[in-house]
């Protein structure tokens, strides 16, 4: 058997079995072996070596030690990975693919490609902004049709609540939906228009003792407010600004904390219609909506909350006019909101922040309306209106760049590969029912691997973002922490060095496996 040996730009020798060899010997490896100094097994950094069967993708034997290339098999893939981090391919449960309909925002192929560049091995898509959205069964299925052999990754899917759609929710739970997400605020696109009290009630009829989870955009607009009205994406100003309307702190005043607040506490005056149903707050925002979230659980309502990278990244003070990449709703807010933010995720006892995602959520360029002075920005519309928050579509886009994110911004506040870990793989992965396969490195999971590098720094630039849209708030920023090799079921997808296998090509599956929790 010969044997190919590669250094790393850390210097360290990797040793990787020949193909030839393999196809001498077997044809084809039985099993992948990744070993490290370092990774996280059963909440701990520890030596390891992971065996994976390549036949059913899963993990077969996990040890606490290097075991060496020659107690396997002649032919075996074995990759030494040391000193970078072993972790769990991470859960992205918040991702916005857009296909099919608005495939020019993003679409499977390049989207799960980004994910896979930061070691995100599982995304989940939004039932909007595609067309048709994921709010019927044949809605589900025109996309199911769209995404086969595109993906890089695995790829699960939530259902929509709409008015008027109360009757497809249980069909798509037995056709594999992960959760259902509904808006109690205009979603700035006229398919996913926003549900009432009466819609949500009607939901949590249907959904009260199925294995899912309910999820909502908590906004609402408080019965007295300065504020934009009902339009989300597509605002007209507040009818008394208080600002330029390209200044961000125009922007931010007119979506107050109590938009959240507001909205939250309506959705927990229904819990008591399911209370066996999980109930989920997505990119939550204000520092304000915790209490009350501590309050209801622990008046024993089941309900829990993510956050994103950008709310614990980016901060108002530091916005500059007109750079609408940052615009998103809920807001980013000022930086004492995202300090607040931090002391919930870190609290040593049951944090109401559960997971962490990008919520990722693309669109052209031109549609930001980004001034000229902006990276990223193109021809405005015919309105000429450049930078203008009100008018520009709200979204960040960041999926892949998550991990890198969270751990730049970690190492001020003594974040561990553990808490990343637990905020977006493990916890992920039970949030959409998946947390018997994905999140952890155990024996019976699926054998998705993130190699780890948390030393190396690197500028996100348009080579370091592979979502087909490159503009982004987080553009010509160094970041900490590089995702060397993306592994699913054994196979590597992805390498820092040589990128894509393009011989192998997708082998992302469909997650469509019906809940059973």
């Amino acid at each position: 058997m010969s044997t190919n040996h590669s250094s790393d730009e850390s210097g360290t020798v990797s040793r990787t079995s020949s193909r030839t060899s393999i196809s001498s010997i077997t044809n084809e490896p039985s099993i992948t072996v990744l070993a490290s100094s370092r990774a996280i097994l059963n909440d701990r950094l520890t030596p390891a070596t992971i065996v994976i069967s390549l036949s059913s993708g899963k993990i077969t034997s996990v040890h606490h030690s290097i075991i060496p290339a020659s107690d396997f098999p002649p032919g075996t893939v074995y990759v030494d990975h040391s000193p970078h981090i072993l972790l769990p391919g991470l859960v992205d449960a918040h991702v916005h693919l857009n296909e099919p309909g608005r495939t020019e925002w993003e679409g499977f192929w390049t989207g799960t490609r980004a994910a896979a560049f930061g070691g995100v091995t599982t995304v989940v898509d939004m039932p909007l902004n595609a067309i048709p959205p994921t709010t019927t069964v044949a809605g589900f299925e025109e996309k199911i049709r769209a995404a086969q052999g595109q993906c890089w990754v695995d790829v699960g899917f939530y259902g929509g609540i709409v008015p008027g759609n109360d009757k497809e929710l249980k069909p798509l739970v037995k056709c594999g939906v992960r959760g259902f997400k509904g808006f109690l605020i205009d979603s700035g696109v006229e398919e996913f228009p926003a549900v009432s009290s009466n819609d949500i009630a009607k939901a949590m009829g249907e959904l009260a003792d199925e294995p899912t989870t309910l999820m909502f955009h908590a906004e609402m607009i408080p019965p007295i407010s300065d504020s934009v009205g009902d339009d989300v994406q597509h605002s007209s100003p507040p009818l008394a600004p208080t600002g330029a309307l390209n200044e961000y702190n125009t922007f931010l005043a007119s979506r107050p904390p109590a938009f959240e607040t507001y909205a939250i506490a309506e959705i927990l005056s229904l819990a008591h219609l399911a209370p066996r149903l999980p109930l989920h707050i997505v990119h939550l925002s204000a520092l304000e909506a915790i209490p009350l979230l501590r309050d209801a659980r622990a008046a024993g309502i089941k309900i829990t909350a993510e956050t994103c990278f950008h709310y614990l990244s980016l901060a108002a003070e530091t916005i500059k006019n007109g750079d609408t990449r940052h615009k998103c709703c809920p807001p980013i807010r000022k930086q004492a909101n995202q300090d607040s933010l931090w002391s919930e995720l870190l609290r040593e006892d049951d944090s109401v922040i559960k997971t962490l995602v990008s919520d990722h959520s693309p669109c052209t360029p031109d549609l930001k309306l980004l001034p000229d002075y902006i990276a990223g920005a193109v021809t405005a519309d015919a309105t000429g209106a450049t930078g203008d928050f009100f008018a520009a579509w709200g979204g960040v886009s960041s999926v892949g760049l998550g991990i890198s994110i969270l751990w730049t911004e970690g190492q001020k506040r003594g974040v561990t590969a553990k808490d990343i870990v637990r905020w977006c793989c493990r916890n992920t992965a039970r949030q959409i029912g998946l947390g018997h396969r994905k999140g952890d490195l155990r024996v019976g999971y699926d054998g998705d691997v993130a190699v780890f590098d948390d030393e190396a720094v690197f500028e996100v630039e348009p080579s370091t973002m592979l979502f087909r849209n490159k503009c982004s708030p987080y553009q010509g920023k160094m970041l900490r922490g590089v995702v060397r090799e993306t592994w699913l079921r054994g196979r590597r997808i992805h390498s820092r060095e040589a990128g894509f296998d393009a011989k192998q090509g997708p082998v992302g599956e469909l997650l469509l496996e019906p809940r059973t929790f």
